[in-house]
């Protein structure tokens, strides 16, 4: 009898054991990030003025906080009246990088501004003033008059794992100071009219006003910048992007010295190379860039490299696929003769190139301006455009407009299709694919412009929101 007691007891007596092991496991503690890190957090206003339309008491039924309003207050027939002025006011994050008041943030927190305050965790207020904005990564640099400031410590975002926690800490809707935490669900996403920026895709939870703050590791340190967010309703579902802070470091460290941003390029409009095209060219794989057309007497065409070929390595670099592209070459200093390996003929050969300087976004550098963007960067507002020739003027019967050839994005989900020919954006019309780049880009993320687009025979309005993904 005590034998089977005995045997009965080892038996359960392990079991016992292991239960405190697995009671033990716990999730990750993030209030020592947050007391060390959440300081170096600020809260960034902004504020704007202009003049309202009298058209609000034309339109009852479209508050004047629709975004429609705006539109139909743009483009309706001019009333007299008096126009009545306003303050409109936005809300972001940014965190504090040096102790003498340089801060980052996103570049459409602060866009058009006329003032921006930001808020310390210890409540003092500063103007800020800026000191330059990337709209091509949507990285800005403000300065606030201060000394001794709490400041972040920089990771590596190349380290980051996916599922690793992270940290974001901003002002959703306003509340200063607020702490998420997530994991990292991918890394090096591509979005629509982004292509120099490898986001890391998350699902911290992020929302409008968490824009420009910072995403931690748990060892306290900033791998990139929230940006923007995946949302059908506005807020927050599950998807939000990230910048990694290593691209921000070397847009803010060359605002901080020029003001501006330099990067190169080679003059080539690319595409994806899908399975049934690596099979065709004889490619062992789907990799690289498949270049559809070169620029005339650019840097692509004297260095040897055709429509057709496929752009593998650029620069030492491994071009696992067209989205990689821009951003290698982009990130390569003007000036600089670099060797190209491409695909052709089914067999890769090296070319030297020599790159050039991509001009500037017109929307970005000190004071918010610079100079005209290249006419034919292939996703531009999600859609490759080129300027009409005389003979398709001639043919369809205007005196201007460009071409329409890939959609996707933006562009796609206001309704533009490929073939159609784009005459005016806010009743102003199109010359040519700079002048359309140039145009567009005096306007903010979110705002609604009017595209007049000659279809067919037929000509319509199509309200195209600009960058509705931000937050």
């Amino acid at each position: 009898m005590l034998r089977k007691v005995f045997i009965v007891l080892c038996l359960v007596l392990p079991a016992v054991f292991v239960v405190p092991a697995v009671a033990q496991a716990q999730l990750p503690d993030f209030t020592e990030l947050v007391e060390k890190q959440g300081p170096a957090v600020v809260n960034i206003s902004t504020t704007q003025g202009g003049a309202r339309n009298p058209l609000a008491q034309q339109m009852p039924n479209v508050p004047e906080d629709d975004p429609f309003f705006e539109f139909f207050r743009r483009f309706a027939p001019n009333t007299p009246g008096q126009p009545r002025e306003f303050q409109s006011q936005s809300l972001g994050s940014g965190f504090v990088i040096s102790a003498d008041g340089y801060i980052m943030t996103n570049a459409h927190v602060v866009a058009s501004a006329d003032e921006i305050t930001v808020r310390l965790t210890d409540k003092r207020e500063f103007k800020a003033k800026v000191i330059g904005s990337d709209r091509r990564t949507d990285v800005a640099l403000i300065k606030i008059e201060a000394s001794g400031l709490p400041v972040v410590k920089f990771g590596d975002p190349a380290k980051l794992k996916v599922g690793e926690w992270v940290v974001a800490i901003g002002s959703p809707f306003g509340f200063d100071n607020t702490v998420t935490k997530g994991i990292v669900s991918a890394k090096g996403r591509s979005l629509p009219q982004e292509n120099f920026v490898p986001f890391i895709q998350t699902d911290v939870a992020v929302n409008p006003g968490n824009s420009g703050g910072p995403l931690f590791n748990m060892r306290g340190e900033v791998v990139g910048i929230n940006s923007q967010i995946y949302s059908r309703t506005g807020g927050f579902m599950g998807l939000s992007f990230a910048i990694p802070i290593d691209v921000a470091n070397d847009i803010s460290q060359q605002l901080r010295t020029a003001g501006k941003v330099t990067r190169g390029r080679i003059g080539v409009v690319i595409q994806p190379v899908t399975k049934e095209l690596a099979d065709g060219f004889g490619l062992p794989k789907p990799q690289g860039a498949l270049v559809n057309s070169v620029e005339k007497g650019g840097p692509a065409e004297k260095a040897g490299i055709e429509a057709g070929d496929v752009i593998l390595r650029f620069d030492g670099k491994a071009i696992a696929s067209s989205e990689d592209l821009p951003r290698v070459v982009g990130g390569t200093k003007p000036g600089s003769r670099v060797t190209a390996q491409v695909w052709r003929n089914k067999a890769s050969r090296e070319v030297q190139v020599m790159v050039t300087e991509l001009q500037d976004d017109p929307r970005t550098a000190r004071g918010g301006r610079g100079q005209k963007p290249p006419a034919a960067a292939p996703t531009v507002y999600g859609m490759s455009l080129t300027d009409l020739t005389d003979a398709q003027k001639k043919e369809l019967k205007v005196e201007s407009g460009v071409m329409v050839g890939e959609v996707q994005g933006a562009a796609a989900r206001a309704g533009v299709r490929k073939g159609d020919v784009i005459l005016a954006v806010n009743n102003q019309d199109v010359k040519s694919v700079d002048a359309f780049n140039q145009m567009m880009g005096q306007f903010d993320k979110g705002r609604i412009v009017a595209l007049l687009v000659r279809r067919g025979g037929n000509s319509l309005y199509l309200p195209f929101r600009l960058d509705a993904g931000g937050n």
